[in-house]
C-alpha cells in the first residue's frame, strides 16, 4: 500500500500526498545514474539543468557524478510551459536563457518530466543552435504517454505513471516542491 503523507502548509486545506518513489529510493537511483553518465566519458561536460523542476534532481545528480570523478561546468535554463496548470500549454518560452558559451561543448540537459516532449525538445534544438558538440538528455521521470514531439531521453531515473507528479523540486502551482520524495496528490 502507497504511503500517504500530509505536509504541512500555510494553506487552508492540506494537501494528501500518494508517494510514488521514495527519497530512499531516488537516492539509489543517483547513484546508479551518475555512474551511466560517467561511463560516457564526456569531455568538457556542461550540465544545463532546465528549471525550475528539475532544480533539486539536479543538484543531488551533479553532487552524485562527483562521487564518480565527473567536474562539469553547470548553468540553467529556466523554461515554461505549464506556469500555474497542470497541463502544458503546448508553448515553451525562455523565462531566463544560459550565461555560458556552449559552442564546441557536450551538453547535458537534466530535465524534471518527460511527457509531452516539447520542453527537452525546445532545450535540444536551442544548444545544438548554439553549437554544443554533443547532447545528452536525462530526466528524472519519464512518462509512459504519446509525445506531442519525438525526443527519447538518454538517460532516465524513472518509469512513471501518467499522473501529475508533485514533490522533489515538481510542484502544483508553486507548491510542495519541498518534498523528499515524488509523489501525486490524493483527489
Amino acid at each position: 500500500m502507497p504511503e500517504i503523507t500530509t505536509p504541512r502548509s500555510s494553506n487552508e486545506k492540506a494537501d494528501e500526498i500518494e508517494t510514488i518513489f521514495s527519497a530512499e529510493q531516488i537516492s539509489a537511483r543517483l547513484d546508479e545514474l551518475a555512474q551511466e553518465i560517467a561511463d560516457c566519458s564526456l569531455e568538457r561536460l556542461m550540465v544545463v539543468s532546465i528549471l525550475t523542476g528539475s532544480f533539486i534532481f539536479a543538484a543531488d545528480l551533479i553532487r552524485a557524478m562527483h562521487k564518480m570523478g565527473v567536474a562539469p561546468e553547470v548553468d540553467f535554463l529556466t523554461l515554461s510551459s505549464y506556469r500555474t496548470g497542470t497541463a502544458s500549454s503546448g508553448n515553451v518560452q525562455i523565462l531566463r536563457d544560459i550565461a555560458l558559451d556552449i559552442s564546441g561543448r557536450n551538453i547535458l540537459l537534466i530535465d524534471d518530466v518527460l511527457d509531452s516532449g516539447r520542453t527537452l525538445a525546445f532545450a535540444k534544438d536551442l544548444m545544438s543552435a548554439r553549437g554544443a558538440k554533443s547532447i545528452k538528455t536525462c530526466v528524472l521521470l519519464e512518462k509512459d504517454v504519446k509525445r506531442a514531439v519525438q525526443v527519447v531521453a538518454d538517460f532516465k531515473a524513472f518509469s512513471c505513471p501518467d499522473v501529475f507528479v508533485v514533490g522533489y523540486g515538481m510542484d502544483i502551482a508553486y507548491r510542495l516542491r519541498e518534498l523528499p520524495f515524488v509523489g501525486r496528490v490524493v483527489e
